[in-house]
């Protein structure tokens, strides 16, 4: 097998228990994960989907859904562990492996597919992670944005071939005459980073030994650990399509995110 895409879950959620299985617009938002999974991995030969959880009652949900499904240790300290152990545990070992988060039901199949597209075009690529090219006018609303919340939403900067340079949580680059640049393009040259993840396994197991990085703990960014570490993270370049609601959302981390989602998914028409 090529690509395995993992999506831990996690019950024992302290911000919202059993958040795996609540259900959004009468649909568990677990379920709603696997089914983007699995959209994208129909697009691929040899890409298959399994749950990575630590509690029997989502090991019955799976099983009871059709859903793979693998139980991890609870000692994991990250999905990012609980990913590592179900991969090499995993019967036709993978030679790349997408981190899909199981409380991110709004993450377009397509941002996978563009991940797991670009292993397949060039299979000595390390990690890789989408991003998107922001309108001026979303420039603008992220500005905005971090006035109330300056660590929300993290952007990136990236050589000609992909690879990043950094990715901080203050908006880069700096933009000196930008009045012009708005006059020849709806497009800023913003990127806005999108936290979803694929690393060819044998980089996946040394990220999982790193120490904590001086510009991740200063950032809150893990992938700058890797940097920090001279491994390359390629960004691969995604827009949203007609989805654009989906660009101020990401993962569901409280109750209350369940109806933003739920009001999102009912203007797109997605219930």
């Amino acid at each position: 097998m090529k690509t395995l895409i993992g999506i831990p879950a996690r019950y024992g959620s302290t911000r919202f228990p059993g958040k795996p299985l609540a259900k959004i617009a009468g649909k568990e938002m677990l379920l709603r994960v696997w089914e983007n999974a699995m959209k994208a991995a129909a697009k691929f030969e040899g890409c298959e989907a399994i749950v990575a959880t630590d509690d029997q009652r989502i090991v019955d949900f799976c099983r009871a859904h059709n859903m793979n499904v693998m139980m991890t240790s609870p000692e994991c300290p990250t999905g990012t562990d609980r990913i590592v152990e179900a991969a090499d545990s995993y019967p036709s070992k993978p030679e790349f492996v997408v981190n899909l988060q199981g409380d991110n039901p709004l993450c377009p199949s397509w941002f996978i597919e563009a991940i797991i597209g670009e292993y397949y075009k060039d299979d000595k690529v390390e990690t890789v992670t989408p991003v998107v090219n922001l309108r001026w006018s979303e420039l603008d609303d992220l500005r905005e944005h971090k006035k109330a919340t300056p660590f929300s939403g993290t952007t990136a900067v990236f050589d000609n071939n992909g690879d990043a340079f950094y990715f901080s949580k203050n908006i880069i680059p700096a933009i000196r005459k930008e009045e012009k640049l708005r006059e020849n393009s709806e497009f800023s040259p913003v990127y806005r980073h999108i936290g979803l993840y694929g690393y060819r396994m044998d980089i996946l197991r040394k990220i999982s030994k790193l120490p904590e990085g001086k510009y991740e703990k200063l950032e809150g960014l893990e992938q700058l650990r890797w940097i920090e570490n001279k491994i390359k993270v390629r960004c691969v370049k995604v827009d949203y399509r007609d989805y654009g609601k989906m660009a101020s959302l990401s993962g569901v981390d409280s109750p209350e995110d369940v109806a933003r989602v739920e009001a999102v998914l009912a203007e797109l028409g997605e219930f």
